[in-house]
């Protein structure tokens, strides 16, 4: 083992002796600001690169400032692509947004220097004894649903918990925060995922696998290893989807803590070591003294909350998964009921915008690929489908094809919308698809009259693009806000 290899071995808590370590972080985002911040406080030698441009008064700007001033080396816009890798580096601390095949990363791993990613660095920075231990969450769809989920359970529990990772805190914010936390919810791409390896988390949990980021990764076997590393080193529960084989195939090939269990989640009615749901009840056969003969009443579905709309399966799923995971550290069921009851989902998450004449308008702007438009789709009976955008490759047929016999209408927008199209005269050809070819600030309220006029009492009107939005819109979010606001203007001005 090289010195500084067997060095980085010993750097296991944040009371650690990491002076003098040199560390070369690229990306500085959020979460490359957090991984600079934390090492130059502890006496590394830190230089920064970044390739985006850092214009006075940006907060790439404020961010390189205060690290500067901290005695990190800044190498920023163009000075970003003049930088080579220098060979007495002990680490690169690289940022989630930047894949393996990006040069500066790809050099390092020719030279032998390891790769850290925030969370491999902010598992490392946990005190030596008493952190607060992780449930680690990952899947392609519904992750941020679910951990927010689990932290409203933790949080009904009485446990001081947050969400991290992934979505909310930056997971090095969460784990050196001067007023400890109880527990840390932590959700994990499969970006971050990709440059960890000592995480052992108490529970972890995959909720689901479809092709996506396979150009990140490289094939879609890489990104399935990438999700996989959840379950390693996992103390208590790994917790799978037993509607997705692929999520127990992972857990089965994992290395875990001697003990730990495997517990699924499903929708139908559970099995010993699973949590399913009976009829509307979710119920608990896992975490009862005699699993074989009990099971304990979680929550129901109304406690879920739908303005009155069936609560879709994907949601009752995540609801399970956040149970589990949730129980796996010893979590009552009624704290389970409290935090569901609780919890209220992000905007642009299957969010009810308006009802009128019965007709239900529900934005599913983050609905950004095809695994999750088709959640959104399962959700209804009846559906005037708003689909379109930059489908990156992916293919619709499947989507198309199990969804035929829900749709009404379907109103296309965006780059990609022909690919579309094509499917459904495929799969669909006796269904209308009403063509907006229009990619200006009015496109929604096109979008919107031709649903309305398509639509019929009972019907939703469901925006679940199954595509990326950068084609028309700044976001998924933006996307969102526009369909809303077109919906209101269509009836408020009518």
């Amino acid at each position: 083992m090289s010195a500084p290899t067997a060095r980085l071995g010993g750097l296991t808590h944040r009371d650690a002796d990491w002076s003098g370590l040199r560390v070369l972080v690229t990306g500085l985002g959020v979460s490359g600001f957090a991984a600079a911040d934390a090492l130059l406080e502890r006496g590394a030698e830190v230089s920064v690169v970044d390739g985006k441009a850092a214009p006075d008064g940006s907060p790439l700007a404020q961010r390189a400032t205060i690290l500067e001033v901290l005695g990190a080396r800044m190498y920023l816009g163009e000075q970003a692509g003049e930088v080579e890798i220098d060979p007495g580096i002990d680490v690169v601390v690289t940022s989630p947004g930047w894949p393996p095949h990006q040069r500066l990363l790809a050099r390092a791993a020719e030279l032998g220097i390891p790769i850290w990613g925030e969370v491999e660095l902010a598992w490392r920075m946990r005190p030596e004894s008493g952190g607060a231990p992780w449930l680690t969450l990952t899947g392609t769809n519904g992750k941020t649903t679910t951990v927010q989920m689990l932290t409203s359970i933790l949080q009904a529990s009485g446990l001081r918990a947050c969400a991290a990772g992934n979505v909310g805190t930056p997971i090095l914010e969460a784990v050196l925060h001067p007023e400890p936390y109880d527990v840390i919810a932590v959700e994990l791409s499969s970006f971050q995922l990709h440059w960890q390896d000592s995480v052992r988390p108490l529970a972890s949990a995959c909720l689901n696998i479809a092709p996506d980021h396979v150009d990140w990764h490289g094939s879609f076997e890489e990104y399935l290893a990438a999700k996989g590393k959840v379950y390693e080193g996992t103390e208590v529960a790994c917790v799978y989807n037993v509607g997705d084989v692929a999520t127990r195939t992972l857990v089965e090939r994992a290395d875990v803590v001697e003990g730990c269990r495997a517990i699924g989640f499903t929708l139908g009615s559970p099995a010993p070591s699973m949590l399913g749901r009976v009829e509307d009840v979710l119920v608990d056969r896992a975490y009862v003294p005699d699993r074989a003969h009990q099971a304990a009443e979680l929550a129901t579905a109304a406690d879920l909350g739908a303005d009155g709309l069936p609560v879709p399966d994907h949601v009752v799923a995540n609801a399970l998964a956040a149970a589990a995971l949730a129980r796996a550290c010893g979590v009552p069921p009624h704290a389970v009921q409290e935090g569901l009851r609780a919890w209220r989902p992000d905007e642009h998450r299957i969010a009810h915008v308006r009802t009128v004449d019965d007709v239900h308008w529900v934005d599913d702007s983050k609905a950004t690929n095809p695994h999750a438009a088709a959640a959104s789709l399962r959700a209804y009976e009846r559906v005037v489908w708003v689909a379109g955008g930059l489908l990156k490759g992916a293919d619709v047929d499947e989507l198309v094809r199990d969804n035929a016999d829900r749709l009404r209408a379907v109103v296309l927008i965006g780059a990609d919308r022909q690919q579309i199209a094509d499917a459904i005269e495929r799969h669909a050809p006796d269904v209308p698809v009403l063509d907006i070819a229009a990619t200006d600030t009015e496109a929604m309220d096109l979008v919107v009259r031709q649903a309305a006029a398509a639509a019929r009492p009972g019907d939703v009107v469901l925006l679940a693009p199954a595509a990326a939005s950068m084609d028309m819109f700044e976001s998924y979010a933006a996307r969102g806000d526009a369909f809303a606001r077109a919906v209101h203007r269509h009836y408020d001005q009518g």
